[in-house]
């Protein structure tokens, strides 16, 4: 008997012993990987963005005139395939973003990792976003760019507003920066997912697909 409580007192003493810088480094690493490789699978399939409602990017608030002029005209159908574009730009670069936010994640000290394991529920997803929003969208920028085109956005806005410009005389169109305004939506969503993901990984001990992630959140 002595001898049992001798073991399960030794058991109980590794139970409660602090997890190393090591171990508490690779936890919240493994969690931010699969947080992040979840999230993209989630945003860059096929209506990923676009059936989405906490993600989906309408129009800018500055064509709001013009989307509304041109609903009035007969032309919703057109104005709707734009915003369909727009969101399928944003799959298609969501697609790229893993080994960006790997490259991330492998940068992380122990001092952050021991931040983020007694911050909130999205604590490692604000700190992800803090710092690497601009290296993320400089990364993007040209993948959108690309992807833009592809699907047609820009064709389609010179189509809509030419449209515009005829129906409404003596007006000018708003200038704007879709690609800048696309990007920013496509890492906007992403982290969203991101952080619904971490939720999970901390509140859920079914989500904690590893070990590791099992140990470290689950103390």
């Amino acid at each position: 008997m002595r001898t049992l409580a001798l073991v399960l007192a030794g058991f109980l003493a590794l139970a409660a012993a602090p997890l190393s810088e090591s171990t508490t480094a690779a936890g919240l690493k493994d969690a931010l990987r699969i947080a992040t490789e979840r999230a993209v699978q989630t945003t860059s399939r096929t209506n990923g963005f676009l059936d989405n409602p906490k993600i989906h990017i309408g129009l800018p608030g500055k064509l709001s005139s013009v989307a509304a002029a041109l609903r009035g005209i007969g032309m919703s159908a057109q104005v709707d395939e734009l915003e369909v574009a727009m969101n399928h730009a944003a799959e298609k670069a969501a697609h790229e973003a893993t080994p960006v936010f790997i490259d991330a994640i492998s940068r992380m000290s122990f001092q952050d990792a021991a931040g983020i394991l007694r911050g909130g529920d999205t604590a490692a997803t604000q700190y992800f976003e803090k710092t690497t929003t601009e290296p993320l969208r400089a990364r993007f920028s040209p993948i959108v760019g690309q992807a833009m085109q592809s699907v047609g956005v820009g064709r389609l806005y010179d189509q809509l507003i030419g449209q515009y410009t005829s129906a409404v005389p003596f007006t000018s169109a708003p200038k704007l920066d879709l690609d800048g305004y696309v990007t920013d939506k496509t890492l906007a969503g992403l982290f969203s997912v991101v952080g619904e993901e971490e939720k999970k990984t901390r509140a859920d001990p079914a989500a904690r697909a590893t070990d590791l992630l099992k140990q470290v959140f689950g103390r």
